[in-house]
């Protein structure tokens, strides 16, 4: 899954493709590069950003959804807003991505019961602004695991059906860098959900952090792809579903060494 971010304050790549014409051009490199599926969102979920109206997120997401899908793409919309949900299915979106798993807007499950259509549910413990006093553990795995199966629940409850959903265990979000690498260590726990699992921890932080002296800033985020590859291992072994990840190429070759070694094995 290539990010085809429409937003001027991503933490990675935010305003670099804000424009719709730049957005497109992106997403179709992406295509070439061997993304299956181009995730288009127009708000950044950054730890501390604060979120567009409805209008200016419309404005952002809906030209680019719609011309990536006339040109073949199949597109994921990344939004917590039924309404823009909604708009970007009628324009050609056919996957519905949701960080919040439906909580932040409670008339999302009835935009997507009764349509078959995708519905990635991420775990979510609140908005960015807030989200990292939420980082509060026992056993995050555990905890996560717990969560995710009690919102399948609720929104099976709402109308879809198990075979529509997509579960994301949400690095990076109310997450504490031990948080994240104690998910990854025990994602095939996540998988044994039963549901397909989507991982993203693409250019996050907690991978900006390795070998860097404590109290040193973490590395920037372009410089975080070969820390995200090997996550892309990782995440193939455990049996993902599949990795959301800036840069496409790399993570390509990445799960192509997996299936090559496991079709050797």
């Amino acid at each position: 899954m290539g990010v085809v971010n429409v937003t001027p304050d991503s933490f990675s790549d935010g305003g670099r493709w804000f424009e719709p014409g730049a957005a497109v051009e992106h997403g179709l490199e992406l295509l070439e590069q061997g993304a299956d599926l181009l995730d288009v969102g127009g708000e950044s979920t950054r730890p501390g950003a604060q979120r567009p109206d409805e209008a200016e997120e419309l404005r952002r997401v809906i030209p680019v959804v719609r011309e990536l899908a006339a040109q073949g793409a199949r597109v994921s919309v990344d939004t917590m807003r039924a309404s823009v949900a909604g708009a970007a299915l009628e324009a050609g979106a056919s996957i519905v991505n949701d960080v919040s798993g439906g909580l932040a807007d409670p008339d999302m499950p009835a935009v997507l019961a009764g349509t078959g259509v995708p519905f990635i549910a991420m775990h979510w413990r609140g908005h960015s602004a807030q989200m990292q006093q939420r980082a509060q553990y026992d056993d995050v795995v555990a905890e996560v695991r717990a969560e995710l199966g009690e919102r399948v629940e609720q929104l099976l409850a709402r109308g879809l059906r198990r075979e529509q959903l997509v579960l994301d265990p949400g690095f990076g979000f109310a997450k504490l860098p031990a948080h994240n690498w104690a998910l990854l260590a025990h994602l095939e726990l996540v998988v044994a959900l039963g549901l397909p699992v989507l991982v993203g921890t693409s250019r996050k932080t907690f991978l900006g952090r390795l070998g860097v002296p404590e109290g040193a800033d973490p590395r920037p985020p372009l410089e975080r792809d070969a820390a995200t590859c090997a996550t892309t291992v990782l995440a193939a072994q455990a049996g993902a579903w599949a990795v959301r990840v800036h840069d496409v190429a790399s993570s390509v070759a990445a799960v192509q060494v997996v299936a090559a070694t496991e079709g050797a094995r």
